[in-house]
């Protein structure tokens, strides 16, 4: 458990880091991802970006079970 936590926070870490780079491929922009804006309100939920990361993440656990 300890090692997970510990790799968990370096990706997040490094996920961090590398966001400026990250940032220009789209994630976060993707059709689907909410975004209302209203005078003085602006409201954002990725929803497509959401579910794109949790298949993702859940392909490489997957993967790394095996």
């Amino acid at each position: 458990m300890q090692r997970t936590l510990i790799i968990i926070g370096l990706l997040i870490l490094a996920a961090g880091l590398l966001w400026p780079w990250l940032s220009r491929l789209g994630l976060g922009r993707l059709p689907g991802d909410i975004l209302i804006r209203r005078e003085g309100y602006t409201f954002y939920f990725p929803l497509m970006t959401s579910i794109l990361v949790s298949v993702v993440l859940t392909l490489l656990f997957w993967l790394f079970r095996k």
